[in-house]
């Protein structure tokens, strides 16, 4: 039996009514018992991670944001392909780009705790808690991680397409697919921030620098000179589509707000990242940002907070999986 604390169940009730009700279920110290080296674990990893691979921050942070906008935080960005399940989330076209980095620190952290604590920790959660610390180990802000996600029973390609923005829509196209679910613009241009660190693909802005228009060859809304170093770092893009550049050219391995004040300077790789500058919707929250270092740190905090319980599965809705890229069991 347990014991009924009156005096407690409108704190326990305002706090489940504040949140979705799967998130609700979360908390801090959810492996506190059973497994009580789990932070420990996670950090250690990725503390040699990303000493060694410094662009596993960066592929973290995006595969974490692939795997959350799209169904929820739910680890079914990690299922591989199979004969049963042959259009997994992992082999969308917008998914392919990830770093292998981020898969590779996920499977050692799995690999470490089901040595620890066999089927107890989830790999949605990994994904959370390790996405964090690498966040905080370059520089960024700490936000608290709430625990007991399950992991996905699905993972279906097709999925992808509908929820993730690109580089190639329209401002309103983008806000759209934050606002849909539930996410304010303040939020979408914080998150953004996570720009500041890693890199991009040149076939990503490429109609920005070469043959834009019959008028000119670059895009005039582009610094010159960036776009003259892109020219040269890019040249040979559609014979090697791995190339790429930093998003940040300043500090592009530390978490700060260089990012919004490079926007505002024409130095943005993306055509989204130059609108984002101009529109009157988001320039004054990247001009706030741009100049307030604090500000856009404690925004990115809160959306990384909202987005990590975003539509979480708990109980029978998921599963712990013995491996990150298989289910438990063949689906029907």
């Amino acid at each position: 039996m347990h014991n009924y604390y009156p005096m407690a169940f409108p704190i326990l009730f305002l706090l489940f009514i504040s949140l979705p009700f799967s998130s609700a279920k979360l908390n801090i110290n959810y492996y506190k018992t059973t497994c009580p080296d789990f932070e420990k674990i996670v950090r250690e990893n990725i503390y040699t991670k990303q000493s060694t691979s410094p662009a596993t921050a960066p592929g973290i942070l995006r595969l974490f944001f692939h795997d959350c906008i799209t169904d929820g935080c739910d680890a079914s960005l990690l299922i591989t392909s199979t004969a049963y399940n042959p259009h997994a989330e992992r082999d969308a076209d917008l998914n392919l780009s990830l770093s292998g980095d981020a898969f590779d620190i996920i499977v050692n952290i799995k690999n470490a705790l089901e040595l620890a604590c066999p089927g107890i920790v989830s790999c949605s959660d990994i994904i959370a808690q390790a996405t964090r610390d690498l966040v905080k180990m370059v520089g960024g802000p700490f936000y608290p991680v709430r625990l007991g996600r399950k992991d996905s029973l699905v993972s279906d390609a097709s999925r992808t397409i509908k929820a993730l923005p690109t580089t190639k829509m329209t401002l309103d196209g983008i806000i759209e697919k934050f606002t849909i679910k539930n996410f304010t613009i303040r939020e979408m241009v914080a998150l953004t921030g996570a720009h500041t660190i890693g890199f991009t693909h040149c076939k990503e802005f490429s109609n920005r620098i070469f043959n834009f228009s019959k008028t000119s060859e670059i895009d005039p809304t582009l610094h010159p000179k960036l776009a003259q170093g892109l020219r040269e770092v890019c040249k040979n893009y559609t014979h090697d589509p791995t190339m790429a550049a930093f998003n940040d050219v300043r500090s592009p391995g530390k978490f700060d707000n260089a990012y919004f004040q490079n926007v505002l300077k024409g130095l943005g790789l993306l055509t989204t990242d130059y609108i984002l500058g101009v529109d009157p919707r988001t320039k004054p929250i990247v001009e706030l940002y741009a100049k307030d270092e604090q500000a856009f740190f404690e925004d990115f905090a809160k959306a990384m907070e909202k987005l990590s319980v975003f539509q979480v599965k708990t109980g029978k809705k998921g599963e712990v999986r013995s491996r990150c890229d298989q289910f438990n069991h063949i689906p029907n």
